[in-house]
Protein backbone atom coordinates (compact mmCIF):
# COMPACT_ATOMS: atom_id res chain seq x y z
CA UNK A 1 0.00 0.00 0.00
CA UNK A 2 1.78 3.58 -0.80
CA UNK A 3 -1.38 5.76 -0.66
CA UNK A 4 -4.09 5.58 1.59
CA UNK A 5 -7.38 6.93 -0.32
CA UNK A 6 -9.92 8.95 1.84
CA UNK A 7 -13.31 8.28 -0.16
CA UNK A 8 -17.16 7.65 0.01
CA UNK A 9 -16.93 4.06 1.41
CA UNK A 10 -17.50 2.19 4.29
CA UNK A 11 -13.80 1.38 6.07
CA UNK A 12 -13.32 -2.10 7.79
CA UNK A 13 -11.31 -2.26 11.06
CA UNK A 14 -8.71 -4.44 8.86
CA UNK A 15 -7.62 -1.43 6.67
CA UNK A 16 -7.53 1.10 9.61
CA UNK A 17 -5.22 -0.91 10.82
CA UNK A 18 -2.98 -1.65 7.84
CA UNK A 19 -2.88 1.94 7.57
CA UNK A 20 -1.16 2.05 10.91
CA UNK A 21 0.91 -0.26 9.99
CA UNK A 22 2.13 1.01 6.82
CA UNK A 23 1.74 4.58 6.93
CA UNK A 24 1.27 5.22 3.24
CA UNK A 25 0.82 8.68 1.53
CA UNK A 26 -2.87 9.57 2.68
CA UNK A 27 -5.05 11.65 -0.09
CA UNK A 28 -8.61 13.14 0.08
CA UNK A 29 -10.51 12.03 -2.91
CA UNK A 30 -11.76 14.56 -5.46
CA UNK A 31 -15.43 13.65 -4.64
CA UNK A 32 -14.26 14.62 -0.49
CA UNK A 33 -13.03 17.56 -1.35
CA UNK A 34 -15.98 18.58 -3.26
CA UNK A 35 -18.55 17.54 -0.21
CA UNK A 36 -16.54 19.42 2.19
CA UNK A 37 -16.74 22.47 0.12
CA UNK A 38 -20.30 22.18 -0.48
CA UNK A 39 -21.20 21.61 3.38
CA UNK A 40 -18.69 24.60 4.20
CA UNK A 41 -21.12 26.82 1.40
CA UNK A 42 -23.92 25.69 3.44
CA UNK A 43 -22.85 26.98 6.41
CA UNK A 44 -21.90 30.37 4.69
CA UNK A 45 -25.18 31.22 3.46
CA UNK A 46 -26.79 30.29 6.86
CA UNK A 47 -24.40 32.63 8.52
CA UNK A 48 -24.85 35.14 6.16
CA UNK A 49 -28.45 35.29 6.47
CA UNK A 50 -27.83 35.94 10.36
CA UNK A 51 -29.46 32.50 11.61
CA UNK A 52 -28.44 31.51 15.15
CA UNK A 53 -26.49 28.22 14.91
CA UNK A 54 -25.06 26.30 18.03
CA UNK A 55 -21.89 26.62 18.38
CA UNK A 56 -21.33 28.80 15.19
CA UNK A 57 -22.56 32.12 16.84
CA UNK A 58 -23.46 31.06 20.02
CA UNK A 59 -21.67 29.61 23.14
CA UNK A 60 -21.10 26.06 23.89
CA UNK A 61 -23.39 23.60 26.44
CA UNK A 62 -25.10 25.88 29.32
CA UNK A 63 -23.86 29.07 27.42
CA UNK A 64 -25.46 28.32 23.92
CA UNK A 65 -27.94 30.74 24.36
CA UNK A 66 -25.20 33.40 24.68
CA UNK A 67 -25.03 35.29 20.95
CA UNK A 68 -21.92 36.00 20.13
CA UNK A 69 -21.28 38.95 17.49
CA UNK A 70 -19.92 38.27 14.11
CA UNK A 71 -16.62 39.79 14.53
CA UNK A 72 -16.10 37.61 17.77
CA UNK A 73 -16.91 34.13 15.85
CA UNK A 74 -13.29 33.19 14.76
CA UNK A 75 -11.94 34.28 19.02
CA UNK A 76 -14.97 32.41 19.79
CA UNK A 77 -13.38 29.10 18.13
CA UNK A 78 -10.06 29.57 19.13
CA UNK A 79 -10.74 30.14 23.05
CA UNK A 80 -13.06 26.70 22.93
CA UNK A 81 -9.66 24.77 22.11
CA UNK A 82 -7.58 27.11 24.05
CA UNK A 83 -9.79 26.37 27.37
CA UNK A 84 -10.84 22.75 26.66
CA UNK A 85 -6.91 21.22 26.11
CA UNK A 86 -6.86 20.65 29.94
CA UNK A 87 -6.35 17.38 29.44
CA UNK A 88 -4.03 15.02 32.39
CA UNK A 89 -2.19 11.46 32.19
CA UNK A 90 0.51 10.62 30.25
CA UNK A 91 0.47 11.00 26.67
CA UNK A 92 -1.15 8.21 24.43
CA UNK A 93 0.88 6.50 22.20
CA UNK A 94 1.95 7.41 18.69
CA UNK A 95 -0.33 4.71 17.47
CA UNK A 96 -3.45 6.06 18.86
CA UNK A 97 -2.33 9.66 18.36
CA UNK A 98 -2.57 8.27 14.18
CA UNK A 99 -5.53 6.62 14.85
CA UNK A 100 -7.72 9.31 16.31
CA UNK A 101 -6.18 11.80 13.20
CA UNK A 102 -7.34 9.46 10.79
CA UNK A 103 -10.70 8.70 12.39
CA UNK A 104 -11.23 12.58 12.93
CA UNK A 105 -10.50 13.24 8.79
CA UNK A 106 -12.98 10.31 7.87
CA UNK A 107 -15.57 11.62 10.37
CA UNK A 108 -15.31 15.48 8.93
CA UNK A 109 -15.11 13.77 5.18
CA UNK A 110 -18.59 12.59 5.12
CA UNK A 111 -19.42 16.38 4.33
CA UNK A 112 -21.76 17.27 7.05
CA UNK A 113 -19.33 19.24 9.35
CA UNK A 114 -19.09 22.88 7.70
CA UNK A 115 -15.41 22.90 8.21
CA UNK A 116 -13.09 24.22 5.56
CA UNK A 117 -10.85 21.94 3.37
CA UNK A 118 -7.94 23.69 4.57
CA UNK A 119 -8.23 22.37 7.95
CA UNK A 120 -8.80 19.04 7.18
CA UNK A 121 -6.21 19.11 4.81
CA UNK A 122 -3.72 20.31 7.41
CA UNK A 123 -4.77 17.23 9.19
CA UNK A 124 -4.02 14.93 6.24
CA UNK A 125 -0.26 16.74 5.92
CA UNK A 126 0.27 16.37 9.85
CA UNK A 127 0.23 12.51 9.20
CA UNK A 128 1.65 12.79 5.83
CA UNK A 129 4.98 14.46 7.31
CA UNK A 130 5.07 12.62 10.94
CA UNK A 131 4.00 15.49 13.07
CA UNK A 132 1.90 14.19 15.91
CA UNK A 133 0.19 16.19 18.49
CA UNK A 134 0.84 15.13 22.32
CA UNK A 135 -2.44 14.21 23.80
CA UNK A 136 -2.82 13.30 27.33
CA UNK A 137 -4.60 10.25 28.18
CA UNK A 138 -6.83 11.54 31.00
CA UNK A 139 -9.86 14.37 30.57
CA UNK A 140 -12.60 13.15 28.47
CA UNK A 141 -15.70 11.21 29.70
CA UNK A 142 -16.99 10.54 26.38
CA UNK A 143 -20.14 13.10 26.05
CA UNK A 144 -20.24 16.53 24.09
CA UNK A 145 -17.02 14.55 21.95
CA UNK A 146 -14.31 14.00 23.66
CA UNK A 147 -13.25 17.43 24.32
CA UNK A 148 -10.30 17.41 26.21
CA UNK A 149 -8.06 15.09 24.26
CA UNK A 150 -9.11 16.59 20.76
CA UNK A 151 -8.72 19.59 21.76
CA UNK A 152 -4.39 18.62 22.59
CA UNK A 153 -4.98 17.01 18.53
CA UNK A 154 -6.09 20.45 17.85
CA UNK A 155 -3.65 22.69 19.26
CA UNK A 156 -0.89 22.27 16.43
CA UNK A 157 -3.16 24.04 14.02
CA UNK A 158 -3.00 27.37 16.41
CA UNK A 159 1.06 26.83 16.84
CA UNK A 160 -0.03 25.83 20.25
CA UNK A 161 1.89 23.04 22.57
CA UNK A 162 3.89 20.34 21.50
CA UNK A 163 4.21 17.80 18.72
CA UNK A 164 6.30 14.74 18.20
CA UNK A 165 7.56 15.40 14.59
CA UNK A 166 9.52 12.76 13.05
CA UNK A 167 10.21 10.95 16.36
CA UNK A 168 11.24 13.86 18.22
CA UNK A 169 9.02 16.73 20.91
CA UNK A 170 9.26 20.10 19.56
CA UNK A 171 6.97 22.88 19.75
CA UNK A 172 4.38 23.48 17.74
CA UNK A 173 5.37 26.60 16.76
CA UNK A 174 8.87 24.85 15.73
CA UNK A 175 7.31 22.48 13.54
CA UNK A 176 5.48 24.71 11.48
CA UNK A 177 8.30 26.84 11.06
CA UNK A 178 10.35 22.93 10.02
CA UNK A 179 7.87 22.25 8.03
CA UNK A 180 6.92 25.40 6.35
CA UNK A 181 3.08 25.77 7.58
CA UNK A 182 1.40 28.76 8.57
CA UNK A 183 -0.91 28.77 11.87
CA UNK A 184 -4.31 28.21 10.98
CA UNK A 185 -7.23 31.10 12.04
CA UNK A 186 -10.21 28.96 12.90
CA UNK A 187 -13.37 29.95 11.47
CA UNK A 188 -17.13 29.50 12.69
CA UNK A 189 -17.92 25.95 13.66
CA UNK A 190 -14.23 24.63 12.88
CA UNK A 191 -13.20 24.35 16.59
CA UNK A 192 -16.53 23.09 17.50
CA UNK A 193 -16.34 20.62 14.78
CA UNK A 194 -12.56 18.97 15.45
CA UNK A 195 -13.23 18.38 19.53
CA UNK A 196 -17.22 17.19 18.86
CA UNK A 197 -16.45 13.58 18.20
CA UNK A 198 -16.00 10.05 19.45
CA UNK A 199 -12.89 9.42 17.74
CA UNK A 200 -10.39 9.47 21.10
CA UNK A 201 -12.52 6.59 22.22
CA UNK A 202 -13.04 4.54 18.62
CA UNK A 203 -9.04 4.95 18.13
CA UNK A 204 -9.06 2.44 21.15
CA UNK A 205 -11.48 0.10 19.93
CA UNK A 206 -9.60 -0.30 16.22
CA UNK A 207 -5.96 -0.99 17.91
CA UNK A 208 -7.88 -3.61 20.47
CA UNK A 209 -10.29 -5.20 18.38
CA UNK A 210 -7.41 -5.87 15.75
CA UNK A 211 -5.03 -6.95 18.37
CA UNK A 212 -7.81 -9.31 19.73
CA UNK A 213 -8.60 -10.99 16.30
CA UNK A 214 -5.73 -12.68 16.40
CA UNK A 215 -5.73 -13.53 19.75
CA UNK A 216 -9.39 -15.65 19.30
CA UNK A 217 -6.84 -17.99 17.25
CA UNK A 218 -4.11 -18.34 19.49
CA UNK A 219 -6.92 -18.74 22.57
CA UNK A 220 -7.69 -22.03 20.41
CA UNK A 221 -4.34 -22.95 19.72
CA UNK A 222 -2.64 -21.79 23.52
CA UNK A 223 -5.44 -24.04 24.82
CA UNK A 224 -5.23 -27.47 22.11
CA UNK A 225 -1.42 -27.59 23.21
CA UNK A 226 -3.01 -27.46 26.88
CA UNK A 227 -5.71 -30.18 25.93
CA UNK A 228 -1.77 -32.62 24.53
CA UNK A 229 -0.51 -31.36 28.03
CA UNK A 230 -2.79 -33.04 30.37
CA UNK A 231 -3.49 -35.87 27.71
CA UNK A 232 -6.86 -34.84 27.06
CA UNK A 233 -9.58 -35.45 24.32
CA UNK A 234 -10.88 -33.90 21.00
CA UNK A 235 -14.11 -35.90 21.36
CA UNK A 236 -15.97 -33.06 23.29
CA UNK A 237 -14.87 -30.96 20.31
CA UNK A 238 -16.85 -33.49 17.71
CA UNK A 239 -18.90 -30.96 14.89
CA UNK A 240 -22.05 -33.78 16.14
CA UNK A 241 -21.66 -32.16 19.31
CA UNK A 242 -21.99 -28.50 18.49
CA UNK A 243 -23.99 -28.71 15.86
CA UNK A 244 -26.90 -29.30 18.73
CA UNK A 245 -26.31 -25.92 20.45
CA UNK A 246 -25.09 -24.01 17.68
CA UNK A 247 -23.42 -20.51 18.60
CA UNK A 248 -21.54 -19.83 15.40
CA UNK A 249 -18.42 -18.46 17.98
CA UNK A 250 -18.80 -22.01 19.55
CA UNK A 251 -19.13 -23.88 16.38
CA UNK A 252 -16.08 -21.93 14.87
CA UNK A 253 -13.66 -22.76 17.88
CA UNK A 254 -15.15 -26.09 17.90
CA UNK A 255 -13.71 -26.84 14.73
CA UNK A 256 -10.36 -25.22 15.42
CA UNK A 257 -9.41 -26.97 18.63
CA UNK A 258 -10.34 -30.69 17.03
CA UNK A 259 -8.83 -29.94 13.51
CA UNK A 260 -5.44 -29.05 15.57
CA UNK A 261 -5.47 -32.26 17.58
CA UNK A 262 -5.36 -34.74 14.71
CA UNK A 263 -2.44 -37.12 14.16
CA UNK A 264 -1.22 -36.80 18.12
CA UNK A 265 1.07 -39.58 19.28
CA UNK A 266 -0.13 -38.41 22.44
CA UNK A 267 -4.02 -38.89 21.95
CA UNK A 268 -3.01 -42.23 20.73
CA UNK A 269 -1.14 -43.50 23.83
CA UNK A 270 -4.19 -42.64 26.23
CA UNK A 271 -7.28 -44.30 23.73
CA UNK A 272 -7.84 -46.97 26.51
CA UNK A 273 -7.02 -44.41 29.77
CA UNK A 274 -9.92 -44.85 32.46
CA UNK A 275 -10.64 -40.43 32.23
CA UNK A 276 -14.52 -40.42 32.04
CA UNK A 277 -14.16 -36.50 31.40
CA UNK A 278 -11.59 -33.80 31.05
CA UNK A 279 -11.86 -30.73 33.29
CA UNK A 280 -14.38 -27.81 32.31
CA UNK A 281 -11.22 -25.76 31.05
CA UNK A 282 -10.32 -28.10 28.33
CA UNK A 283 -13.91 -29.75 27.94
CA UNK A 284 -15.83 -26.25 27.78
CA UNK A 285 -13.29 -24.16 25.52
CA UNK A 286 -15.79 -24.26 22.45
CA UNK A 287 -18.39 -23.22 24.65
CA UNK A 288 -16.61 -19.94 26.35
CA UNK A 289 -14.27 -19.27 23.33
CA UNK A 290 -17.19 -19.33 21.48
CA UNK A 291 -19.34 -17.10 23.56
CA UNK A 292 -16.56 -14.52 24.36
CA UNK A 293 -15.96 -14.47 19.92
CA UNK A 294 -19.80 -13.95 19.12
CA UNK A 295 -19.60 -10.95 21.86
CA UNK A 296 -16.19 -9.66 20.17
CA UNK A 297 -18.12 -9.88 16.79
CA UNK A 298 -20.83 -7.74 17.77
CA UNK A 299 -18.54 -5.33 19.44
CA UNK A 300 -16.52 -5.01 16.03
CA UNK A 301 -19.70 -4.46 14.43
CA UNK A 302 -20.11 -1.43 16.26
CA UNK A 303 -17.09 -0.02 16.56
CA UNK A 304 -16.73 -0.38 12.74
CA UNK A 305 -19.79 1.63 12.63
CA UNK A 306 -18.38 3.98 14.01
CA UNK A 307 -15.51 4.66 12.67
CA UNK A 308 -17.61 5.09 9.25
CA UNK A 309 -19.89 7.79 11.10
CA UNK A 310 -20.49 11.28 11.47
CA UNK A 311 -20.20 11.99 15.35
CA UNK A 312 -20.32 16.02 14.66
CA UNK A 313 -22.73 18.53 16.04
CA UNK A 314 -24.30 20.67 14.72
CA UNK A 315 -25.43 18.72 11.98
CA UNK A 316 -24.91 19.93 7.77
CA UNK A 317 -27.17 18.76 5.40
CA UNK A 318 -26.01 20.15 2.13
CA UNK A 319 -29.14 18.37 0.44
CA UNK A 320 -31.58 19.94 2.80
CA UNK A 321 -29.97 23.69 3.12
CA UNK A 322 -30.42 22.92 6.62
CA UNK A 323 -28.41 22.13 10.27
CA UNK A 324 -29.51 19.92 13.19
CA UNK A 325 -28.66 20.29 16.57
CA UNK A 326 -28.53 16.33 17.70
CA UNK A 327 -25.99 14.10 20.10
CA UNK A 328 -23.93 12.36 17.64
CA UNK A 329 -21.19 12.92 19.54
CA UNK A 330 -22.21 10.57 22.32
CA UNK A 331 -19.62 7.54 22.44
CA UNK A 332 -22.14 5.25 24.14
CA UNK A 333 -21.77 2.99 21.07
CA UNK A 334 -17.89 2.84 21.22
CA UNK A 335 -18.12 2.12 25.07
CA UNK A 336 -20.67 -0.47 25.55
CA UNK A 337 -18.64 -1.96 22.90
CA UNK A 338 -15.39 -2.07 24.35
CA UNK A 339 -17.41 -3.12 27.90
CA UNK A 340 -18.61 -5.91 26.55
CA UNK A 341 -15.23 -7.10 25.14
CA UNK A 342 -14.05 -6.45 28.06
CA UNK A 343 -16.23 -9.42 30.02
CA UNK A 344 -15.39 -11.33 26.84
CA UNK A 345 -11.73 -11.10 27.35
CA UNK A 346 -11.88 -11.97 31.49
CA UNK A 347 -13.90 -15.08 30.52
CA UNK A 348 -10.67 -15.61 28.18
CA UNK A 349 -8.25 -15.13 30.40
CA UNK A 350 -10.24 -17.18 33.53
CA UNK A 351 -10.57 -20.24 31.50
CA UNK A 352 -6.39 -20.19 30.02
CA UNK A 353 -5.40 -19.19 33.69
CA UNK A 354 -7.70 -22.65 34.74
CA UNK A 355 -5.87 -24.56 32.35
CA UNK A 356 -2.23 -22.91 33.33
CA UNK A 357 -3.29 -24.33 37.07
CA UNK A 358 -3.83 -27.92 35.75
CA UNK A 359 -0.39 -28.11 33.92
CA UNK A 360 1.57 -27.31 36.98
CA UNK A 361 -0.83 -29.15 40.14
CA UNK A 362 1.06 -32.35 39.50
CA UNK A 363 -1.49 -34.45 38.44
CA UNK A 364 -2.35 -36.30 35.09
CA UNK A 365 0.69 -37.65 35.08
CA UNK A 366 2.98 -34.38 35.63
CA UNK A 367 5.45 -33.62 37.79
CA UNK A 368 4.62 -30.98 40.66
CA UNK A 369 5.28 -27.36 38.63
CA UNK A 370 6.17 -28.76 35.29
CA UNK A 371 9.83 -29.53 36.50
CA UNK A 372 11.62 -33.08 38.08
CA UNK A 373 13.44 -33.12 41.41
CA UNK A 374 10.72 -30.46 42.40
CA UNK A 375 11.42 -28.74 45.84
CA UNK A 376 15.11 -28.11 44.71
CA UNK A 377 13.39 -26.46 41.67
CA UNK A 378 10.24 -24.47 41.68
CA UNK A 379 9.98 -24.80 37.99
CA UNK A 380 6.42 -22.79 36.62
CA UNK A 381 5.16 -22.19 40.23
CA UNK A 382 5.35 -18.63 39.60
CA UNK A 383 4.42 -18.59 36.23
CA UNK A 384 0.92 -19.75 37.37
CA UNK A 385 1.29 -17.11 39.76
CA UNK A 386 1.67 -14.33 37.61
CA UNK A 387 -1.40 -15.66 35.44
CA UNK A 388 -3.79 -15.97 38.31
CA UNK A 389 -2.49 -12.17 39.19
CA UNK A 390 -3.26 -11.29 35.88
CA UNK A 391 -6.91 -13.22 35.47
CA UNK A 392 -7.56 -11.24 38.65
CA UNK A 393 -6.73 -7.69 37.11
CA UNK A 394 -8.53 -8.82 33.75
CA UNK A 395 -11.47 -9.16 36.17
CA UNK A 396 -11.75 -5.71 37.61
CA UNK A 397 -10.92 -4.11 34.58
CA UNK A 398 -13.88 -5.79 33.26
CA UNK A 399 -16.68 -3.61 35.82
CA UNK A 400 -18.30 -1.86 32.80
CA UNK A 401 -17.08 2.33 32.28
CA UNK A 402 -20.75 2.67 30.53
CA UNK A 403 -22.59 2.05 33.52
CA UNK A 404 -21.36 4.82 35.25
CA UNK A 405 -22.11 8.60 34.22
CA UNK A 406 -20.87 12.04 36.14
CA UNK A 407 -23.05 14.75 34.96
CA UNK A 408 -20.77 17.98 33.47
CA UNK A 409 -20.82 20.81 32.09
CA UNK A 410 -23.42 23.01 34.88
CA UNK A 411 -25.64 19.67 34.11
CA UNK A 412 -26.32 20.09 30.04
CA UNK A 413 -24.72 17.15 29.60
CA UNK A 414 -26.69 14.92 32.53
CA UNK A 415 -25.66 11.61 30.41
CA UNK A 416 -22.22 10.63 29.61
CA UNK A 417 -20.39 7.73 28.44
CA UNK A 418 -17.30 7.15 30.28
CA UNK A 419 -15.99 5.68 26.85
CA UNK A 420 -12.34 6.52 27.27
CA UNK A 421 -11.72 4.65 29.90
CA UNK A 422 -13.59 1.50 28.48
CA UNK A 423 -11.30 1.71 25.77
CA UNK A 424 -8.01 2.45 27.90
CA UNK A 425 -8.92 -0.64 30.38
CA UNK A 426 -9.58 -3.15 27.44
CA UNK A 427 -6.20 -2.18 26.12
CA UNK A 428 -5.04 -2.88 29.54
CA UNK A 429 -6.81 -6.39 28.64
CA UNK A 430 -5.46 -6.88 25.76
CA UNK A 431 -1.71 -6.71 26.83
CA UNK A 432 -2.74 -8.51 30.12
CA UNK A 433 -4.24 -12.06 27.48
CA UNK A 434 -1.60 -11.77 25.90
CA UNK A 435 0.52 -12.33 28.69
CA UNK A 436 -1.91 -15.05 30.10
CA UNK A 437 -1.58 -16.67 26.65
CA UNK A 438 2.44 -16.92 26.52
CA UNK A 439 2.60 -18.24 30.12
CA UNK A 440 0.00 -20.64 29.08
CA UNK A 441 2.27 -21.52 26.09
CA UNK A 442 5.36 -22.38 27.96
CA UNK A 443 3.35 -24.48 30.22
CA UNK A 444 1.79 -26.73 27.79
CA UNK A 445 5.03 -27.10 25.70
CA UNK A 446 7.38 -27.99 28.78
CA UNK A 447 4.06 -30.51 29.76
CA UNK A 448 4.43 -32.11 26.56
CA UNK A 449 8.10 -32.63 25.88
CA UNK A 450 7.21 -34.47 29.20
CA UNK A 451 5.13 -36.88 27.89
CA UNK A 452 8.23 -39.57 27.10
CA UNK A 453 8.97 -38.14 23.72
CA UNK A 454 5.20 -38.77 22.40
CA UNK A 455 4.83 -35.96 19.40
CA UNK A 456 1.56 -34.32 19.79
CA UNK A 457 -1.10 -33.42 16.99
CA UNK A 458 0.15 -32.91 13.61
CA UNK A 459 -0.81 -29.04 13.68
CA UNK A 460 1.04 -28.28 16.92
CA UNK A 461 4.20 -29.23 16.00
CA UNK A 462 5.72 -26.24 14.22
CA UNK A 463 4.56 -24.32 17.11
CA UNK A 464 6.24 -26.19 19.63
CA UNK A 465 9.49 -26.20 17.56
CA UNK A 466 9.40 -22.06 17.10
CA UNK A 467 9.14 -21.78 21.01
CA UNK A 468 12.16 -24.45 21.19
CA UNK A 469 13.99 -22.82 18.90
CA UNK A 470 14.86 -20.09 21.66
CA UNK A 471 12.98 -21.79 24.82
CA UNK A 472 15.01 -24.54 26.15
CA UNK A 473 13.39 -27.19 28.03
CA UNK A 474 13.38 -26.44 31.26
CA UNK A 475 15.47 -29.23 33.28
CA UNK A 476 16.42 -26.71 36.35
CA UNK A 477 15.49 -24.00 37.49
CA UNK A 478 17.03 -20.74 35.72
CA UNK A 479 16.01 -17.06 34.79
CA UNK A 480 12.81 -16.87 32.58
CA UNK A 481 12.11 -13.61 31.37
CA UNK A 482 13.68 -14.21 27.94
CA UNK A 483 11.67 -17.23 27.70
CA UNK A 484 8.60 -14.90 28.10
CA UNK A 485 9.50 -11.92 26.13
CA UNK A 486 10.20 -14.44 22.84
CA UNK A 487 6.71 -16.44 23.18
CA UNK A 488 4.90 -12.84 23.75
CA UNK A 489 6.64 -11.89 20.53
CA UNK A 490 5.35 -14.66 18.62
CA UNK A 491 2.00 -14.44 20.15
CA UNK A 492 1.57 -10.04 19.36
CA UNK A 493 3.37 -10.41 15.98
CA UNK A 494 0.53 -12.54 14.29
CA UNK A 495 3.61 -15.38 14.36
CA UNK A 496 1.77 -18.17 16.17
CA UNK A 497 -0.97 -17.95 13.76
CA UNK A 498 0.51 -17.63 11.31
CA UNK A 499 2.65 -21.10 11.63
CA UNK A 500 -0.35 -23.06 12.07
CA UNK A 501 -2.09 -21.24 9.03
CA UNK A 502 0.47 -22.31 6.56
CA UNK A 503 -1.17 -25.95 6.79
CA UNK A 504 -4.75 -25.11 8.30
CA UNK A 505 -7.30 -22.64 7.90
CA UNK A 506 -8.36 -21.27 11.34
CA UNK A 507 -11.90 -19.72 11.61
Amino acid sequence: MTTFLVENKEYSISEIYHYLHDRPKLILSEEIQLQINTSRKVLDDAVLENKVIYGVNTGFGKLSQIKIPKDDISTLQQNLILSHAVGVGEPVSDDITILIILLKIISLSKGYSGIRLLVVQRFVDMLNKDCLPIIPCQGSVGASGDLAPLSHMTLPLLGVGEVKLKGKIVSAQMALHEIGWESIQLSYKEGLALINGTQFSTAFGVICMERIDNLLKVADISGALSVEGLMGTDIAFEKRVHKLKPHVGQLNSAENLYNLLQNSEIHTSHEDCDRVQDLYSLRCMPQVHGASRDVLSAARNMIQVEVNSVSDNPLVFINENDTVSAGHFHAEASGQAMDIAAIALAELGNICERRTYALVDGDFGLPHFLVENSGLNSGFMIMQVSAAALASENKTYAHPSTIDSIPTGAGQEDHVSMAPWAGRKLLKMVENLEKLFTIEILCACQAIDLRKGLSPAKHLIPILDEVRKEVLFLSNDRFMQSDQVYVMKLIKSGTIVTIVERNLNLK
